[in-house]
């Protein structure tokens, strides 16, 4: 007799803990500043970005891609040439953040590293069309206000 309820038991903790492991599957967390993309398996990238918060997915067929959105700085420097053909060290700090809206566009096109493969080249030669107006001695004059040269540059 005890074996039978034991043995029910045991059958029942198995059920539970293979339903509890399918529902753990199928949800997945978005914190906050963050914003997911989900991948299909069968559709592929969906246009809908989803915001923060708990949701549900379909477990092995569907995948979240959780990109931050937040604003975050990073520093560029870059060695290039003044107006009077002089070298120039000079680093660039900027503050990104892709917009929510363009996830899927920016996954599928770029991928989850955008910004490694992008803000490099789009800053570096910015930054040089910028120090390339200026010779070596306007630049030292000029380098409080760079700030506001920088700002105006068509984005």
């Amino acid at each position: 007799m005890a074996a039978k309820v034991f043995e029910s038991i045991g059958k029942f903790g198995l059920a539970l803990a293979v339903a509890g492991g399918v529902v753990n599957s199928a949800l997945y967390n978005v914190d906050a500043g963050h914003r997911a993309v989900i991948f299909d398996r069968f559709r592929g990238v969906q246009d809908i970005v989803v915001g923060e918060g708990t949701h549900f997915l379909i477990p092995w067929v569907q995948k979240p891609i959780i990109f931050d959105c937040r604003s975050r700085p990073r520093n560029v420097p870059v060695i290039t040439g003044s107006k009077d053909l002089q070298n120039v060290n000079i680093t660039l700090r900027i503050l990104f953040r892709p917009v929510a809206s363009q996830l899927p566009r920016i996954f599928t096109s770029i991928g989850e590293d955008y910004d490694e493969r992008v803000l490099p080249s789009i800053t570096t030669e910015i930054l040089k069309s910028v120090v390339a107006r200026f010779d070596a001695g306007e630049l030292i004059t000029y380098l409080p206000s760079g700030q506001s040269v920088l700002l105006q540059l068509p984005q």
